[in-house]
């Protein structure tokens, strides 16, 4: 009995000191792993929804890069509200898959409405596919899902 108690006290000292370790408590946290560097050659479209401007570019080693300069082209050509509005890659190599999860869909399309709108904004889509053809098709369906005719205004493929 005596030899219970020594070691329920000495438990209970231990806990109060901070000393007891349990599988079940969070440990120390571990610093966030590096983001995984993400392969292909990368594609952006930017639109600007108040003013129908657009940029687009391809052919950059970085997603981010793609996104910058398809930016800037679109306030380049006068754009207000640029935004980037679909990024797509394809691969450098045929066995270059990241395994990031990013689909490498070769090309992207922009559709806008024939007719500008000066009540409202005037309708777009943009998509991105495999082939140019399937990217065009993608964002004609979703631009004329506002009932108005659309045409392509940019593709690109990488």
């Amino acid at each position: 009995m005596r030899s219970g108690s020594v070691a329920a006290v000495l438990g209970i000292g231990l806990l109060w000191a901070g000393q007891v370790v349990s599988a079940d408590l969070p440990g120390p946290e571990q610093p966030p792993a590096p983001p995984q560097e993400e392969k292909g050659i990368w594609g952006a479209i930017a639109y600007s929804s108040a003013d129908t401007k657009h940029g687009f570019f391809w052919g950059a080693d970085k997603r981010q890069e793609a996104k910058d300069i398809a930016l800037k082209y679109c306030e380049n050509a006068g754009g207000k509200t640029c935004t980037v509005v679909t990024v797509f890659r394809n691969h450098r190599h045929w066995n270059d898959d990241d395994e990031t999860g990013f689909p490498y869909k070769h090309c992207g399309a922009l559709a806008v409405a024939e007719k500008k709108q000066t009540e409202r904004l005037t309708p777009w889509g943009v998509n991105s596919a495999e082939t140019r053809r399937e990217a065009e098709d993608l964002a004609l369906q979703a631009c004329e899902a506002a009932g108005e005719k659309c045409k392509i205004r940019e593709w690109v493929c990488t």
